[in-house]
C-alpha cells in the first residue's frame, strides 16, 4: 500500500504527496527531516511536516531568489546566502562568474542529505572555490560580521522554530549593516493567500531600515496557494525599478541560460496582484 504523506503547514488546508520509497527521515538536533520519491515531482525534501524543495520545480524559486537582486545590483560581487542548505540557491549565485558567495546554514545535516540525496540542486557548487560555507546561526553571523556583501538572500523555512528568528526586525536591521551602499536584502516571505499576514508583518519590519522597501512575486507549484512573495529591501530605490532594456543586456552579460527567470518576468513580478497590494500598508 502506497503512503501519502501530508504537508501541515496550514491549519485548514492540506496538500498530499504519494510516496514512493523514503530515502532518509530522522528528527535532528533542529528540525524533523524527510526526503522521499515521488513519480512526478522526483525527490521531494519536508522539514517539519513543510515542503521545501522537490527535484521537479526547484528551478523556479532558486532562480528568482537569486538572479532578480543581483541582476538588479549589476555589480555584485560578494553575495551572502542565509539558509539554503540544499544548494540550490548557492548552485544559482555562482552562474555569475564574478560572484563570490558566503553561506550561512544552521544546520550541517541538511547540507550533507541535500549533496547525497539532492545533488542537482547543488550541482557541484559546495566544491566551487568562491563558495565560503559557515555552519552557524545566521541571526547571530549578520550581528556579528565584520564583512560587507552586495546582495543578501534569506532563503529561510517559515516563521515557525528555527526560522522564526530570520523575520524579526532585529535580523532585517542587522543585515542592513551587512550591506554595501547599494546592497540589495531579498528574503522568502511565504504565500501570502493563506499568509497574508507575513507580508504585513515583514513590511512593518523591515521599512524602518530600508529606504525602499515592497515585493515580487514567484509561482511555485508545490509552494500551493499561487503566487508566493519573496521580499525585497535597499537604500537604492532605483535597484527595484532597472528597465527591461537594462536588465536584458545584464542577463545577456552574464551568458548562461535558465528555466524560469527571464529579464520579462524579472520586471514584470514586481507588478503585484490587487489581493497583495491591500496587504501592504
Amino acid at each position: 500500500m502506497s503512503r501519502w504523506i501530508s504537508e501541515s503547514l496550514y491549519e485548514d488546508y492540506r496538500q498530499g504527496f504519494k510516496a514512493g520509497d523514503v530515502l532518509f527521515e530522522e528528527k535532528t538536533e533542529h528540525q524533523d527531516l524527510i526526503i522521499f520519491e515521488n513519480d512526478f515531482f522526483g525527490r521531494v525534501m519536508m522539514l517539519d511536516g513543510v515542503t521545501q524543495t522537490t527535484d521537479r520545480d526547484e528551478f523556479v524559486y532558486h532562480e528568482m531568489i537569486s538572479h532578480v537582486p543581483i541582476l538588479a545590483h549589476g555589480a555584485a560581487k560578494n553575495v551572502l546566502i542565509i539558509g539554503g542548505g540544499d544548494g540550490g540557491v548557492l548552485r544559482e549565485v555562482l552562474r555569475h562568474q564574478d560572484v563570490q558567495c558566503t553561506m550561512v546554514e544552521i544546520d550541517a545535516s541538511v547540507v550533507e542529505m541535500s549533496k547525497k540525496y539532492f545533488p542537482d540542486h547543488s550541482a557541484g557548487a559546495f566544491d566551487d572555490s568562491r563558495c565560503h560555507l559557515v555552519i552557524a546561526d545566521g541571526l547571530k553571523f549578520v550581528k556579528e560580521t565584520e564583512d560587507r556583501f552586495d546582495v543578501i538572500i534569506v532563503d529561510s523555512t517559515d516563521p515557525i522554530g528555527p526560522g522564526e528568528v530570520l523575520f524579526t526586525s532585529e535580523f532585517y536591521k542587522d543585515c542592513q549593516r551587512c550591506l554595501t551602499e547599494k546592497g540589495i536584502l531579498v528574503t522568502q516571505n511565504g504565500v501570502p493567500f493563506f499568509q497574508g499576514d507575513e507580508v504585513t508583518t515583514t513590511q512593518e519590519r523591515m521599512s524602518p531600515h530600508f529606504a525602499d522597501m515592497n515585493f515580487y512575486v514567484v509561482a511555485v507549484p508545490t509552494y500551493v496557494g499561487g503566487f508566493m512573495t519573496l521580499a525585497w529591501a535597499s537604500n537604492d530605490p532605483a535597484a527595484r525599478k532597472q528597465p527591461i532594456e537594462v536588465i536584458e543586456e545584464r542577463f545577456k552579460a552574464a551568458g548562461f541560460d535558465t528555466n524560469y527567470y527571464t529579464p520579462g518576468v524579472h520586471v514584470g513580478a514586481f507588478s503585484l496582484p490587487r489581493y497583495i497590494e491591500k496587504l501592504i500598508k
